[in-house]
């Protein structure tokens, strides 16, 4: 074990792994965390808490994870290298391990620019790859970036993010064995509708070995409305959304859309399960957590399993 978390336990274990998401409010509202985090309960193995995402000012992701810790929960530390340098992330890092935190993904952040504060300075003091050699540099040599020994070693196991789907496509198992090298040990990928795209994707990093040195958790992201479908084609970076999905929620009723997105999300969480390679799923139901529920029951992944 190189943290002992649950999430490490359950994926060195053999099982198929299940994540969820948890977005922090954009106030100091912790009913807000303790609502959400309740749907997540026993229904995923642990839990990502986002950095700010979009670039919009929320509650810390360090201390939302804290919380959940003292539910009983495990979380996932989200860090962006947007808003720290080097100094603070060591902070936050040693910070969150004496808190009891064990899972941390390193993240570049979105650009300020599409935020509440497009004033505002970006720091990428380091990027996500360089990032995670320094994680892995505190926890395997106890050192910190400076060379400085740590007083207490923090062990982290150790993500990152992946996007399938960017361009070049050709570049993306590239990119991605070069995050394992800075020393990932989990991957959960950008949210995916083209299964035919990241089919592909796996056979290539299967090919290359990359399966046998980090467990990849495809991303899925459950449609409400052809509308949402609608959005997430034409205004997020490096998603695909074929149109045959958004033509079939328009063959839908609108009040019926949302149910047809989540038997669309069990279909593909079917359909990842299938694909050699994929050691678990992150299910990011944004801002729609009280569905968790009952599309983890209908893609047959309960009960969660019990490792230790």
């Amino acid at each position: 074990m190189k943290a002992g978390s649950n999430l490490e336990k359950v994926l060195t274990s053999g099982h198929f792994a299940l994540t969820g998401e948890l977005g922090p409010p954009r106030g100091a509202n912790v009913e807000v965390i303790r609502k959400k985090a309740a749907f997540l309960r026993d229904k995923v193995d642990s839990i990502n808490v986002t950095d700010n995402q979009t670039s919009v000012v929320r509650m810390s992701s360090l201390a939302v994870c804290k919380l959940l810790v003292d539910m009983g929960l495990e979380p996932n530390l989200q860090m962006v290298c947007r808003d720290r340098n080097r100094i603070a992330m060591q902070s936050d890092l040693l910070g969150a391990y004496a808190l009891g935190i064990r899972n941390v993904l390193c993240l570049s952040g979105d650009h300020n620019k599409f935020g509440d504060h497009p004033q505002s300075k970006n720091v990428f003091d380091l990027d996500s790859m360089q990032l995670l050699a320094m994680v892995k540099k505190l926890r395997d040599e106890g050192r910190m970036l400076s060379g400085q020994e740590c007083d207490g070693v923090p062990k982290f196991f150790i993500g990152a993010a992946a996007n399938p789907f960017g361009d070049p496509f050709e570049f993306r198992v590239t990119r991605l064995a070069k995050k394992i090298d800075s020393g990932v040990d989990f991957v959960q990928t950008q949210c995916i509708y083209n299964m035919d795209k990241f089919r592909t994707y796996m056979k290539m990093a299967h090919e290359e070995g990359l399966t046998e040195k980090c467990f990849i958790l495809a991303g899925i992201t459950p449609l409400k409305s052809v509308g949402m479908a609608r959005y997430m084609a034409k205004f997020v970076p490096g998603l695909e959304v074929p149109d045959y999905y958004i033509e079939r929620l328009k063959g839908v009723e609108k009040n019926k859309q949302a149910e047809e997105g989540i038997k669309i999300a069990v279909e593909q969480i079917q359909e990842v399960r299938e694909m050699p390679g994929v050691a678990g799923v992150h299910l990011m139901a944004i801002e729609w957590e009280e569905r968790v529920p009952e599309i983890v029951e209908a893609a047959g992944l309960l009960p969660r399993p019990s490792v230790n």
